[in-house]
């Protein structure tokens, strides 16, 4: 396939990258600094903003696909409103350039522990990750309100950590996935596996899923 992926300096985009690569896909990645990501084969680098909509319209079009890892950065003071920006953008700039598929990487946030309770708004939930799972969880419900686009919405499960690739991993829903009474985990690289399964054989087009080992 042909596929655009936003946000392949990050965590999570870095480890799709790597992902697509391997399965021998061609990739364009929209960086705003390009030189931060390393030259491969069937990989294509496109000088860029995500906050743009025009530019991701250049970006992405003429692709299969397009995996959003956006996130402006969990230590910016602005992530709620940068966020949110990104993803109406992002929108934008794929519905009209004519592609129909979005897979976008959200939050385990906007998980329901419980009928009508959001995993972000239970006492638990750490006040330094709130502003970005908020809008994490503003982003799903705008795509759901406003998308004609063939998306997907996938949120991690609660422990998203580094570590190996097993290939090996659970689906679930609108629920956190758990192990007994701890929370389920995943490795990014595994993670990854799900990302670009759902692009090969898609099961979740416009709905949200999560996964976990």
């Amino acid at each position: 396939m042909k596929v655009t992926l936003i946000g392949a300096t990050g965590f999570v985009g870095s480890a799709v990258l790597a992902e697509l690569l391997q399965r021998n896909h061609q990739v364009t990645v929209l960086a705003r600094d390009p030189a931060k990501i390393a030259p491969q084969a069937g990989l294509t680098v496109v000088k860029g903003d995500a906050q743009d909509a025009a530019q991701v319209q250049a970006a992405v079009a003429g692709q299969d696909a397009v995996v959003s890892a956006y996130n402006p950065g969990w230590g910016n003071p602005e992530i709620y409103s940068e966020f949110l920006k990104g993803t109406r953008a992002i929108h934008a700039g794929v519905s009209q350039s004519g592609v129909r598929r979005l897979l976008v990487v959200g939050g385990a946030g906007s998980l329901f522990v419980a009928p009508g309770v959001q995993l972000v708004d239970t006492p638990q939930f750490p006040e330094e990750w709130k502003a970005g799972a908020l809008a994490a969880r503003d982003a799903l419900n705008f795509i759901r309100e406003e998308s004609a686009l063939d998306w997907t919405f996938l949120s991690p499960p609660i422990m998203l950590q580094p570590g190996e690739r097993t290939g090996q991993y659970r689906l679930g829903t609108e629920a956190p996935l758990m192990n007994g009474d701890a929370p389920g985990q995943i490795s990014v690289a595994d993670l990854a596996v799900a990302i670009v399964d759902e692009l090969e054989t898609p099961q979740h087009v416009k709905q949200r899923f999560t996964v976990a080992n």
